[in-house]
């Protein structure tokens, strides 16, 4: 059985639902998930888990969120190099661009991308099975 962290930044809560439902995924797969918000994950955590999803929407101009998410994510980039990573996240009216370049650079920074899901606005009940088909696979 695999740990899976599900480390994500949500303001408005869509995010959030996602992250939930990715949670939801990888526990199907007789997996273990543990959510965390960006705030309370630590570099010190990584070792513990074999998988990572990181689930920030889209904010500004397709960017991700800068304040918090985005300083944590170039924290730990470098640490998760090889690991099974999942992208995610929602966005309002940009087309989820942002996604596709936060996946290049993920790459260029040599994580092992096993799937990207970027759902407009709040997840319906599609969005939510999409949410848990990526969930399942991280292993």
């Amino acid at each position: 059985m695999s740990q899976i962290a599900v480390i994500f930044w949500s303001g408005t809560g869509n995010t959030e639902r996602m992250a939930n439902a990715i949670a939801a995924g990888v526990q199907s797969a007789g997996n273990t998930a543990q959510l965390f918000s960006v705030s309370d994950f630590s570099e010190d955590k990584i070792d513990a888990f074999s998988s990572f999803a990181l689930g920030c929407p889209a904010m500004g101009s397709e960017e991700l969120e800068d304040s918090e998410f985005l300083p944590f994510y170039n924290a730990i980039k470098e640490k998760l190099a090889g690991k099974a990573v999942a992208l995610f996240g929602s966005y309002g009216w940009g087309g989820g661009e942002w996604l596709n370049a936060w996946k290049a650079d993920a790459e260029a920074s040599g994580l092992k991308i096993i799937g990207t899901l970027a759902i407009e606005n709040a997840p319906d009940e599609n969005g939510i099975a999409e949410c848990e088909a990526l969930g399942k696979k991280l292993t």
